[in-house]
C-alpha cells in the first residue's frame, strides 16, 4: 500500500493547476473530443486559479487540509450544476471523439444506405478488421501485419490461449494466470485448460516469472491490474516465459493508448485488448487480436469460421487457415462499431505516446497531491504504487463508505467508478484529462469526506493502518488454483 504524498498548501495547487494546463502539449487534443459545454467550466476553474483556493489558507496541517476541503470546495455541488463533467472513468469506457458521429452518419447514409452490399468491397468493409488493426499497431508497439480487429476481449482471450497451448512444446500440461486478474479472463482460462487438458494455477502477477516451469505451456498476464492500477513487467516476465519454455499472452486493456507498449521489442507472443476504454471506440467496440509474425503460421484457432479461412467464398467443407493475422477473425465483421473505431483513432493523429506517459504519471502524481492537501488525515489510503515504473495511469483510493462516496461524487458531476468492497477508482486519459479536472475532483472528494464524517460526528471512520489483507487487487493474498478473484460493476 502507499501512503499518500505530504500535505501541500490548496491554494499553491489551484495556481499550478492553472499553470500546467496552460503548458500542457496535449492540451489541445481536448478539443477532439465531446466532452459538453465546457465554457463555464472552464470560466470557473479559472476563477479557482485566480482565487487560489482562498478556503485553504487556514493552514496546512489536518485543521487547514479540512478547512480548505470545506472552504474550497463549499458549493461545489450547486456549481457542478451546467458545469461539465469531470471525467475520471476513461478507463473504463473513452469519451466520444468528434469525428466519430459524422463517420457513422456517412457509412449508415450512404455505405450501407445507398451502397448496401457494394460496400463490402468499394467501402473497405471486409478488408477493415486488418487495415484498422495497422493502425492500434502503433500503440502497441507492433509492426503492421500482426494485429486484427473483431470480436470480444473474452473471445480474443479463449483464441490466444488455446491456440498458445496448441503451439506449446509436447508435454506441457499447464497454463499459468495472474491471480488478481479481470474474472472473465480467469473464467476463459479456466475453460481453456479444461478444453485442453492443462492445469489451470492462479499465481500473483508478479510471481508469474519464477512460478514459470518446464511445466507451463502459456501464462496469461494483465500488463495493468485493473482494480489497482500496478503496472507489471511485461518485458521481464514475457523473457522469463521463454526462459522455460513457454509462451506469454499479455491483456493489454488497461495499458494499450495509456502508456507504451513495445510487443515486438519486448518478444510477446500473442496479446489482446479492447478499444472502449483509453482508445474511445466506444461502447461495445470490438477487440483486438496480436499474433507475432513468426507464429503465425502456427497459429491454430480453436474458433475457425468462414472470415479466417483462405478462401471464404469458396464455400469448401474442409477449413484452410489463411494467411497472415486473418487467422484471428472467426464471423462477420461487427461494421458499424468497427468504423466508430476507425474514426475515433483520428484522436492520435500527431500524438507522441512518451508525451501521453508523461502527462499520465504528471496527473496521477498531482491528483494524489490534491488529495493529500484537502482529504480529512487518515481517510483514504492509495493502493496505487507510488513508483512510476509500477502504475498504470489510474489512482485507486481505499476508502471504508467508497461506494457511497462515489454515488455522491458521481451527482456533484465527478465521475469514477467503484470498486468492491473498498476502492474509488480514477482513471486519467491524457488525451483530454486536465490538471484543473485533477484538482476539482479532489477537492469534491474532500468536501464530501468532511461532510460525511461531520455527520457521523467523527473525523476518522476507519482504521485505515489496520493490514489491508484481502484487499482485492493488490497483488498479495493468495486463491485457490484456477480462482481468479473479482467483480464487475459496470464495465472493467
Amino acid at each position: 500500500m502507499s501512503e499518500l504524498p505530504a500535505a501541500v498548501a490548496p491554494d499553491a495547487l489551484a495556481a499550478r493547476a492553472a499553470a500546467l494546463d496552460a503548458a500542457d502539449p496535449l492540451a489541445h487534443v481536448r478539443d477532439r473530443f465531446a466532452l459538453g459545454d465546457t465554457s463555464r467550466a472552464d470560466a470557473a476553474d479559472a476563477a479557482d486559479a485566480a482565487e487560489a483556493g482562498a478556503g485553504g489558507e487556514a493552514g496546512e496541517g489536518r485543521e487547514g487540509r479540512e478547512g480548505g476541503a470545506a472552504g474550497g470546495a463549499a458549493g461545489e455541488g450547486a456549481g457542478a450544476v451546467g458545469r461539465a463533467p469531470v471525467y475520471l472513468d476513461g478507463n473504463s469506457l473513452g469519451a466520444l471523439p468528434t469525428t466519430v458521429l459524422p463517420r457513422l452518419a456517412d457509412v449508415v447514409a450512404r455505405e450501407w444506405g445507398e451502397l448496401r452490399i457494394r460496400s463490402w468491397e468499394e467501402s473497405g468493409w471486409w478488408t477493415a478488421p486488418e487495415r484498422i488493426g495497422d493502425r492500434i499497431a502503433p500503440l502497441v508497439g507492433a509492426a503492421p501485419g500482426q494485429v486484427v480487429v473483431g470480436d470480444s476481449t473474452s473471445v480474443n482471450v479463449f483464441k490466444a490461449l488455446v491456440a498458445a497451448v496448441r503451439m506449446a512444446p509436447q508435454g506441457r500440461d499447464e497454463i499459468l494466470v495472474d491471480a488478481a486478474t479481470f474474472p472473465t479472463d480467469g473464467y476463459i482460462a479456466q475453460s481453456a485448460a479444461r478444453l485442453t487438458g492443462r492445469t489451470l494455477r492462479a499465481v500473483p502477477a508478479d510471481g508469474i516469472a519464477r512460478a514459470a516451469s518446464d511445466r507451463t505451456a502459456v501464462a496469461l498476464v494483465n500488463h495493468v491490474d485493473y482494480r489497482t492500477g500496478r503496472l507489471h513487467d511485461l518485458r521481464g516476465v514475457t523473457a522469463a516465459l521463454h526462459a522455460a519454455g513457454a509462451l506469454a499472452v499479455w491483456d493489454l486493456c488497461h495499458s494499450a493508448g495509456a502508456l507504451p507498449v513495445a510487443l515486438d521489442a519486448d518478444g510477446v507472443d500473442l496479446a489482446v485488448g479492447c478499444t472502449y476504454k483509453y482508445l474511445n471506440g466506444g461502447p461495445g467496440a470490438p477487440a483486438y487480436l496480436y499474433v507475432r509474425a513468426e507464429h503465425q503460421p502456427r497459429f491454430d484457432s480453436p474458433l475457425p469460421g468462414w472470415n479466417s479461412h483462405a478462401d471464404p467464398f469458396g464455400m469448401a467443407p474442409g477449413y484452410v487457415a489463411a494467411q497472415g493475422p486473418a487467422r484471428g477473425r472467426v464471423g462477420t465483421p461487427e461494421i458499424l462499431s468497427l468504423l466508430a473505431l476507425d474514426a475515433a483513432l483520428d484522436a492520435w493523429e500527431g500524438v507522441a505516446l512518451a508525451d501521453v506517459r508523461a502527462k499520465s504519471l504528471a496527473l496521477t502524481d498531482f491528483f494524489l497531491e490534491c488529495v493529500a492537501a484537502t482529504a480529512p488525515a487518515g481517510r483514504l489510503e492509495s493502493v496505487t504504487p507510488e513508483a512510476h515504473a509500477e502504475r498504470g495511469s489510474q489512482v485507486s483510493l481505499r476508502c471504508v463508505d467508497a461506494g457511497e462516496v462515489m454515488r455522491e461524487l458521481t451527482a456533484r458531476g465527478v465521475v469514477g467508478d467503484f470498486r468492491r468492497p473498498d476502492v474509488l477508482r480514477f482513471g486519467f486519459t491524457p488525451l483530454y484529462t486536465r490538471y484543473a479536472d485533477a484538482w476539482r475532483a479532489a477537492r469534491v472528494l474532500a468536501d464530501i469526506l468532511v461532510e460525511r464524517d461531520t455527520a457521523a460526528g467523527t473525523a476518522d471512520t476507519a482504521d485505515l493502518s489496520a493490514d489491508p489483507g484481502v484487499l482485492p487487487g493488490a497483488g498479495t493474498e493468495t486463491r485457490p488454483e484456477g480462482q481468479p478473484e473479482g467483480d464487475r460493476e459496470g464495465t472493467p
